[in-house]
């Protein structure tokens, strides 16, 4: 057939159309084998920028050594969203809660009255970050999202041990404003979390994004974080969805077995 083409007059309209159907049948052939190559190392370089989020949020990051070599001490771990039990058989390169929570298999979904985070479904199982010192945990990171004012809002929340006292949020995904929503990735205000007590004394979840600033004559103070000028459902999204996560739909049953153990 190539042949063919090949001897036909150059300026016949059946050699122009030829010639540019084999040119895009090289083209896409060479796209497809390109994507398929690149898969792994597209695969790998997510997992190294997710495993450098958890790293940054959890205060660990240090840029002069390799993500691999901080993220060792890093325990990953898979619970039960609804026993707060850890779970085996759970591949830590592998498995995706997002992927899992479209399977009606593996999420459950929520009704209206508990989707405070606006996702709809949840996976069944998350994994959770344990960030060891010799035999003890010294932070806990938490993977959390839902639904700002554009866009779902995918992060991680690192805790104290005492699982209340916060070391770090931050969000490694999402499509807010720029210049307002988008505000959740300014370092200022991520560094307005560290120190805030997301529960009360009886654990009761107490955290909360309020409008405008909070005052430090405020007896809640500890428990309140400045919106986003601006950017008001943006901050009740951020608010939901710290508040729907530590409740006892989302890491609320997983925390309270873990202060258990600490006795």
């Amino acid at each position: 057939m190539l042949k063919k083409l090949l001897d036909m007059p150059n300026d016949s309209l059946g050699k122009t159309f030829g010639v540019a159907a084999v040119l895009c049948l090289a083209a896409s052939i060479l796209v497809s084998g390109a994507a398929v190559a690149l898969r792994p190392m597209q695969a790998s370089n997510k997992l190294i920028d997710m495993r450098r989020n958890i790293l940054e949020i959890g205060g660990l990051y240090d840029a002069g050594k390799s993500v691999e070599e901080q993220f060792a001490q890093i325990d990953t771990q898979f619970i039960d969203l609804r026993t707060g039990e850890f779970v085996e058989g759970y591949d830590a390169e592998s498995y995706d809660p997002r992927s899992a929570a479209k399977d009606p298999a593996a999420s459950v979904k929520l009704a209206a009255s508990e989707d405070q985070a606006s996702i709809k479904r949840q996976a069944s199982v998350m994994p959770v970050y344990l960030v060891k010192n010799g035999e003890d945990i010294s932070r806990l990171i938490l993977p959390v999202h839902g639904y700002g004012l554009w866009s779902t809002l995918y992060g991680f929340l690192a805790l104290e041990p005492d699982t209340k006292t916060v070391i770090g949020l931050g969000f490694y995904e999402h499509a807010e404003t720029p210049g307002l929503g988008g505000e959740v990735d300014n370092p200022n205000w991520k560094a307005l979390w560290k120190g805030k007590e997301v529960y009360d004394q009886d654990f009761n979840v107490a955290i909360s994004v309020i409008k405008g600033n909070v005052q430090a004559s405020d007896p809640e103070a500890m428990h309140k974080v400045d919106g986003l000028a601006g950017a008001t459902l943006t901050s009740a999204g951020v608010s939901n969805l710290m508040q729907f996560w530590l409740s006892d739909l989302g890491y609320g049953p997983f925390l309270t077995k873990f202060r258990d153990t600490r006795g």
